[in-house]
């Protein structure tokens, strides 16, 4: 089926946002600007680029040096609403992974071996976008997990409607203390519920920064680890525009963000639950785009892990 054929297939994405109500305490944060106003370098500023104007920032993977360069917010949140633009590794791109992503670690506790199981933070939480590259002409494989504790293993992977490559698409999170939606282009793809139980596997304690890095994965990213990353295509550019935040900014020593008396949209009833609109867009995708949940891979899990019964629905 033809490119355009495709997109016209896409169903109406989501009614635009309900207004925000502002909260009066100064925990509440709305940022959009340029990197310098939200982000910090942590890693190989040599890999690392702005345009002139400040507003588009550019990552970069080579072989020569072997950084990582990763970049991460001034602040940290608990709850709210989490956007960034990118325009993905365009040609070939097999074994390289680009990352957006939520996590609870501080910058000096911060291990550069996060990007692997055995070198992750031990009782980390995470909320993950990663963008697994692949060969010229094949698509983008959009994977996400969750972490609380140092503990994963609930990824799923959609394809796109779009080539990533080309244009700038929106990838969004969604967190409250009842549900985690990560949205891309405003479409929700993915609906993480609380349980309510104080032993449940959801993120809700922590704190966290928004990072970005980009990396060399080929022993998993791409088939498996079939398809290696090919160091002539490099260097690998990522590129970025337009971050924002809406959310509950973090204060030390006392934790003001407390989601049950803040008056934000994202954290009101109608932000606990997919809209109509929403659940006609999840539906379409959940038909359509997905490839892999884990709530599905019995041989992986012979017993389903205790979230996959919450309706994403409800």
């Amino acid at each position: 089926m033809g490119k355009s054929a495709f997109q016209m297939a896409i169903p109406l994405f989501m009614a635009a946002l309900m207004a925000v109500f502002l909260s009066e305490t100064s925990a509440v944060a709305l940022s959009k600007g340029s990197f310098k106003d939200n982000f910090d370098i942590m890693w190989s500023e040599s890999n690392f680029k702005t345009s002139s104007d400040g507003q588009i920032w550019y990552l970069s993977l080579d072989q020569e040096t072997g950084n990582i360069p990763i970049v991460l917010t001034k602040q940290r949140y608990r709850f709210g609403w989490f956007s960034m633009k990118l325009r993905l590794v365009g040609g070939d791109s097999a074994g390289v992974v680009t990352a957006y992503y939520t996590f609870d670690e501080g910058k000096l506790n911060f291990d550069l071996q996060m990007c692997t199981e055995n070198g992750a933070g031990p009782t980390r939480d995470e909320l993950d976008f990663e963008f697994l590259g692949n060969r010229t002409g094949q698509p983008y494989l959009v994977q996400t997990n969750v972490y609380k504790n140092g503990t994963g293993g609930r990824e799923m992977r959609h394809l796109l409607w779009f080539d990533p490559t080309e244009d700038y698409h929106s990838y969004s999170i969604l967190w409250n203390n009842h549900q985690i939606v990560f949205f891309v282009d405003r479409v929700p793809i993915r609906v993480y519920k609380n349980n309510g139980e104080s032993n449940n596997f959801f993120p809700n304690k922590k704190p966290m920064y928004l990072f970005s890095s980009i990396w060399n994965a080929d022993d998993w990213a791409t088939r498996g680890g079939l398809e290696k990353t090919d160091w002539k295509k490099a260097p690998f550019v990522s590129c970025y525009k337009d971050f924002s935040v809406d959310g509950c900014q973090w204060e030390d020593p006392y934790p003001a963000c407390v989601s049950t008396t803040t008056k934000n949209w994202w954290d009101q009833y109608p932000s606990w639950h997919l809209t109509d609109a929403q659940k006609k867009d999840y539906g379409w995708v959940k038909r359509n785009l997905v490839i892999y949940d884990y709530c599905q891979d019995t041989e992986r899990y012979p017993t389903p892990m205790e979230e996959c019964s919450l309706s994403p629905w409800d």
